[in-house]
């Protein structure tokens, strides 16, 4: 017998608890992993909703067969492999889940400031090799230190939250967010995180507006030699001007958890020439975009992914 159950389409690899919660609201749901994206085009006919996470961009020609789909449902926060021009001219619901995954990446990221500021991994590293150098590895501390974020959503916000007991001040600028300001955080311009920032960590999404916002211009800005950490996109900041300014030490260390390009197989040959300057940096630290990427947060964001589609009406 043929169900008249509204079916949903899943492309990615989710935490497994995702069926289930989709099927309590009455979703026949198909979990096709390794589906291609041919494959996809020529079946998304059939549903009115799909959950993504990162396998192919969502855009006019995916859905040129998409006649009943309502919804995309984004397991992650980010949605710029979703073209939302296209899929709002559609009227095709866009739903994501930052919550799910903001606690994950504000320890990720106070994680890795923390690092950079005692040295934690070069020292690590050292020993290893028989080098106990206590001199070459004095690092800094956090405290009274002005820890600037570049946006205040779910990701800014909750590294501020991390940021408590460390004694130093956060602020933020975020260009479409005001008032904000609370006992984690004090709302600021651009002009005072140039005069005051130690510390500058990315939280934006990436944008026509945000792609390459940190570049050789952004950083001369800066009246400090400063830390870089982001653990937004990649492509928000400029790689090799990155590198420029660590050389001449205008930027102190960085901690990248993105890359321009993360598929380290298919570097350009610049891109190739620029990794290699990175990796032999000791004041750079990498994590292979991990910042929301724990056991709980796999989970959590099927939750919240579901929660919000069981609110929608079409």
């Amino acid at each position: 017998m043929q169900s008249h159950k509204k079916k949903i389409l899943i492309i990615d690899t989710m935490h497994q608890s995702i069926i289930p919660l989709l099927e309590d609201l009455d979703f026949d749901v198909d979990y096709k992993p390794k589906i291609t994206r041919q494959e996809i085009i020529d079946t998304l006919s059939e549903y009115v909703g799909i959950v993504v996470r990162s396998k192919t961009t969502i855009d006019a020609e995916l859905l040129q067969n998409a006649g009943k789909l309502k919804f995309v449902a984004r397991a992650g926060a980010g949605i710029d492999q979703l073209d939302v021009r296209v899929l709002e001219n559609r009227k095709i619901t866009i739903v994501n889940a930052p919550e799910g995954n903001r606690d994950a990446l504000g320890e990720h990221a106070l994680g890795m400031l923390l690092c950079l500021a005692n040295k934690i991994n070069v020292g690590d590293l050292m020993v290893r090799q028989m080098v106990w150098d206590r001199e070459g590895h004095r690092g800094f501390e956090l405290k009274d230190k002005t820890i600037a974020l570049i946006g205040y959503g779910q990701m800014g916000s909750a590294f501020s939250e991390k940021l408590v007991g460390l004694s130093c001040n956060v602020i933020a600028y975020d260009k479409y967010k005001s008032g904000y300001s609370s006992l984690l955080v004090k709302e600021a311009s651009m002009q005072e995180i140039y005069e005051k920032a130690d510390v500058v960590s990315f939280h934006v999404p990436l944008t026509e507006e945000t792609r390459n916002l940190a570049d050789k211009s952004f950083f001369l800005n800066f009246r400090k030699n400063i830390v870089v950490l982001n653990t937004s996109r990649g492509e928000v900041l400029n790689l090799k001007d990155l590198l420029d300014f660590l050389e001449e030490g205008k930027v102190k260390c960085a901690a990248l958890d993105v890359l321009e390009n993360e598929k380290l197989d298919q570097l350009t040959d610049e891109q190739k020439a620029v990794f290699q300057r990175l990796i032999q940096m000791e004041n750079v630290l990498l994590t292979p975009h991990v910042g929301g990427w724990t056991f709980e947060s796999y989970e959590r964001i099927n939750q919240i992914l579901t929660d919000k589609i069981s609110k929608l009406s079409y």
